[in-house]
């Protein structure tokens, strides 16, 4: 990938972030439930036929939305749309540069588990998504790339999926 497309990979991104932060405030009054939502069950690697997500430009997102490749076929990915409401808030965040709610929010994620792709050790920035009821962090994070690829997991690094922004 150039560097040209990077920037234009991250630009799209950062709209997008912007974009779940305007609608997340348009909705916070009227959907109170879904501040406790999970993410549906992982979808198998790449978007089924007939998804949002199956054909370039079906998103409305744009022509780099459009373009948009998994890092890593072998990671299942989801629609940042089907996220719960606090992970949207997060990514608007992280879009945003913070603030965020936790001090360890922004830290290197090291990726022990070896579930993400392998990269050099500073790749990889985890941020906390707020779990309603917790008393503490919780399970729940995104991890982010230095190149503006995004991971969601519920289980705390358990399991990931890759977040599409077209959808």
């Amino acid at each position: 990938m150039t560097s040209r497309n990077r920037l234009i990979a991250v630009a799209v991104l950062l709209v997008c972030a912007i974009a779940a932060a305007g609608a997340y405030a348009l909705s916070a009054h009227r959907d109170p439930a879904d501040a406790g939502a999970t993410p549906s069950p992982p979808a198998a690697t790449g978007s089924a036929p007939g998804s949002p997500a199956a054909g370039p430009g079906s998103s409305g997102a744009g022509p780099a939305a459009a373009s948009w490749v998994p890092a890593d076929p072998r990671i299942a990915d989801v629609c940042r749309s089907r996220l719960p409401t606090p992970a949207r808030s997060t990514l608007a965040l992280i879009a945003a540069g913070g603030p965020y709610p936790y001090r360890s929010d922004g830290v290197v994620f090291e990726n022990r588990e070896s579930r993400l792709p392998r990269q050099r050790t500073g790749y990889y920035h985890e941020y906390t998504v707020v779990t309603p009821g917790s008393q503490d962090r919780g399970t729940r994070r995104v991890v982010t790339g230095a190149v503006g690829e995004q991971y969601w997991t519920a289980d705390h690094y358990a399991s990931f999926q890759e977040i599409d922004p077209r959808c």
